[in-house]
């Protein structure tokens, strides 16, 4: 079964950048789409960036000119740099690829503060 390993993440004043790693068991490059998603208190997981096999990336309208996703496939990692944080950022990241069922990992904790 795939195992998918988030870290990075941490406590960081608004305005201030991440860097988060996500490391696959799989073999990634097989893989079309890659993405990261986040989850806030309250509120439902979503999908905040996404890396296609063809070097193509989609963001959410709520992070895209301060979120960059990367994807090295020779070594099975994903990451995901995030500049220009804002409190509203704040949630729990998970990195998957949609649509392959593979279980979520335990995701890495981004707490932004004012």
């Amino acid at each position: 079964q795939v195992q998918l390993v988030e870290s990075g993440g941490g406590l960081v004043q608004a305005g201030g950048s991440l860097r988060l790693s996500c490391a696959a068991s799989a073999n990634i490059g097989s893989i079309n789409v890659m993405g990261w998603f986040r989850q806030a208190p309250g509120q439902e997981r979503e999908l905040i960036a996404a890396a296609s096999g063809d070097g193509s990336t989609h963001y959410a309208d709520s992070v895209k000119g301060r979120f960059t996703i990367s994807r090295d496939n020779a070594k099975n990692t994903l990451h995901l740099q995030m500049n220009s944080l804002k409190p509203e950022d704040t949630a729990m990241y998970y990195c998957t690829a949609p649509g392959m069922g593979w279980p979520w990992g335990q995701g890495t904790q981004v707490t932004v503060s004012k």
